[in-house]
């Protein structure tokens, strides 16, 4: 199960936090620097999986943002990069080449996107065509 999605530049500022566990708001704050600092830190010859308080981190870096999971201990960390990948493939095709601002002025929209690809921290569709035919009536009821 996914514990929750952290998209984040490289300064650490976060651009997208969705948690699917409950986490009390000085938590939350604690577990972005943590992860930022960890992730960012990290030697790029190294791997993409790291161990994180008795779960997995999975983390891809993109351009300038480090696109990163909280999984359980025990789910597939090959399967987890794919979700990224997928939902980096799928941000990209929506805004037509995303950017870093993409994000922040059009964060309602990429919630959409996540919510579109997991659900209550499962992946719910691994389609990219199918997901971006209901993102476009989503748009068309707009």
């Amino acid at each position: 199960m996914i514990q929750f999605i952290l998209l984040q530049n490289r300064q650490g500022r976060t651009r997208l936090a969705k948690y699917y566990v409950p986490f009390t708001d000085s938590e939350k704050h604690k577990i972005e620097h943590e992860v930022h600092r960890i992730v960012a830190t990290r030697d790029q010859k190294f791997t993409n999986f790291v161990e994180y308080q008795n779960r997995k981190l999975i983390y891809r870096r993109y351009a300038g943002l480090y696109f990163t999971l909280c999984v359980d201990a025990t789910d597939n960390e090959l399967a987890c990069l794919e979700i990224i990948h997928l939902f980096v493939e799928i941000l990209d095709h929506y805004f037509s080449n995303v950017r870093e601002l993409d994000l922040v002025y059009n964060f309602h929209k990429v919630f959409v996107i996540t919510d579109e690809l997991v659900l209550s921290g499962e992946l719910q569709e691994s389609s990219k065509k199918v997901i971006l035919n209901r993102l476009g009536i989503l748009e068309k009821m707009e």
